[in-house]
């Protein structure tokens, strides 16, 4: 606390030598009390030391994660700036959320780190405001608890607080998920995909378009056509047919005869209307 008597920021260093001088007071007058018990009965008593002093520098003993200044009464009029003490309220919220420091520790850092961000983003700019509103939100999150101990603590600094980028903020957990899932796509990219052909004697059943890609695999045993499976590239409908009907299919064009036309094209009806025609799931 000694220290904040040297920040640069006047209302910061006026606040801690406030509380640095009650404290003082606080244990000046226990000392006494003690040497006057000491004394015998017979010394009179001395005056306590106020409850604001005595109270200032405990431990928060209720709900903590209803902690707000407002109910805590705390003042975050500091400033005279309406815009910078919401934004030092919205600061003590967010790191008293969960969190049993005394309110007086917790002003100060809120200041701190407000006056921090004032520096940093030139005033009370747009990027002012988004900032401390992604760091309350980031102090809030229940996924990363350890944040608001680190910067309570100074582990770290207001400076460094107010300009760490969204990757920063994260807690070790979540980077840690990160990164295993980035590693986990990486290995599906790298797992060479079967080539797809494209077919323009297919029609897709769903939009009547000619635009289909397929695949092809043994999916029974070895005796039986391999299975095809189709994907029309315009609207992303999926079905299999059997391989037999495509090559028929293929092989019936504009200069085929119209039998041969008929032919195939009967026998695809009657695969896809009773074997084939089957969505992927």
């Amino acid at each position: 606390m000694s220290k904040q008597k040297t920040n640069p920021n006047k209302d910061v260093a006026r606040l801690a030598a406030e509380i640095v001088s009650k404290w003082k007071k606080a244990v000046t007058a226990e000392q006494e009390a003690k040497k006057r018990k000491m004394n015998g009965p017979g010394s009179s008593p001395l005056k306590a030391a106020s409850p604001a002093a005595a109270n200032e520098a405990t431990k928060f003993t209720g709900d903590v994660s209803k902690r707000r200044w407002e109910v805590e009464k705390v003042d975050t009029k500091r400033t005279g700036i309406p815009t910078r003490d919401a934004c030092i309220g919205l600061l003590y919220n967010g790191l008293a959320y969960l969190s049993n420091e005394p309110s007086v520790h917790i002003i100060i850092k809120a200041m701190e780190v407000e006056a921090a961000a004032f520096t940093a983003f030139k005033g009370e700019t747009p990027e002012y405001k988004a900032k401390l509103r992604s760091l309350f939100q980031n102090l809030k999150a229940a996924s990363n608890r350890e944040l608001g101990p680190r910067v309570m603590s100074g582990e770290i600094t207001a400076a460094q607080f107010v300009v760490m980028t969204h990757e920063e903020l994260k807690s070790a957990e979540r980077r840690k998920i990160d990164e295993k899932l980035e590693e986990e796509n990486m290995k599906k990219a790298q797992v060479p995909m079967a080539e797809k052909s494209i077919s323009d004697a297919l029609r897709c059943g769903k939009c009547g378009q000619k635009k289909v890609s397929y695949t092809q695999a043994q999916t029974r045993s070895a005796d039986e056509p391999m299975t095809t499976f189709c994907e029309c590239t315009v609207c992303g409908n999926r079905w299999k047919v059997c391989y037999l009907c495509l090559l028929v299919l293929e092989s019936a064009d504009d200069h085929s005869s119209h039998k041969l036309l008929q032919v195939a094209r009967t026998l695809f009806s009657i695969y896809r209307s009773k074997l084939c025609n089957q969505n992927i799931r």
